[in-house]
């Protein structure tokens, strides 16, 4: 479960394993027992969302659109 970047508290990672054929490419947020998983392309979309506010969820979609380019390289990087 590489890691790509911690910001605020919350940890924004992908699973090494998820699926078989990979799925495009996404990043997961989580923080204490709350996690989401986002889409990157193309914008930012929520694709799942277990126990945050719809606040929360705005802010971190910023944040996921903010760090897109670090997301896509890591990805490609680990997966390439």
């Amino acid at each position: 479960m590489p890691t790509v970047f911690c910001e605020r508290g919350f940890n924004f990672f992908f699973y090494s394993n998820e699926c078989s054929p990979r799925e495009p490419v996404h990043i997961h947020v989580r923080k204490d027992r709350a996690e989401a998983k986002f889409w990157l392309n193309p914008v930012a979309t929520l694709a799942y969302n277990r126990g945050y506010d719809a606040r929360t969820l705005r802010e971190l979609r910023v944040i996921v659109e903010t760090n897109r380019h670090l997301i896509e390289r890591t990805w490609d990087e680990f997966f390439d």
